[in-house]
């Protein structure tokens, strides 16, 4: 990889952090049971994942924390960097610039089946919220992950075209 190319990746994982964290602190449907919200931050994290290689783990994991923490759930900081940072890895290690679009969605759903387990888990074993309110979020972060999958999915061709645009 050139310097020019090592430079422009660098800066798409920056780019990507912001855009990740303002998806997710600003395109918000709350959700009354839970306390939380549904966001456009995962689609983001999808799209960047697919396109940036490694990069991609720390934006998506700093880039969701930021939101966490600039929106006041600074409780979820740091499950937030794992799990996300995790959503992006899964991704990373899936989906290649010639992968098709089928096999990058069962991508995208297994990560983000990893993002709904391991806020399940946190919720329940590490906060101490119970079994019951746990499970309360397992739908509203399934209707998360949903959401992004279908608009990173979407997104994919067009995001693709404009990278490999940028790049040569």
């Amino acid at each position: 990889m050139s310097k020019r190319s090592s430079v422009l990746q660098l800066t798409l994982g920056g780019i990507f952090a912001a855009l990740i964290c303002i998806a997710t602190m600003f395109f918000q449907i709350p959700v009354s049971l839970t306390h939380g919200y549904i966001h456009l931050g995962d689609a983001l994290i999808l799209l960047c994942a697919s396109l940036l290689g490694w990069i991609a783990v720390p934006a998506a994991a700093v880039g969701s924390l930021l939101a966490d923490l600039l929106s006041g759930y600074a409780v979820y900081c740091l499950p937030t960097l794992i799990i996300k940072g995790g959503v992006a890895l899964i991704v990373m290690l899936g989906v290649k610039s010639s992968t098709p679009l089928w096999r990058a969605l069962i991508w995208f759903v297994v990560a983000e089946c990893w993002m709904v387990l391991g806020y399940f888990l946190v919720e329940w074993l590490i906060l101490g919220y119970g079994l019951a309110a746990a499970a309360s979020a397992v739908v509203p972060n399934l209707m998360q992950g949903l959401s992004g999958v279908v608009l990173a999915a979407l997104f994919l061709k067009p995001f693709r075209m404009i990278y490999h645009r940028i790049l040569h």
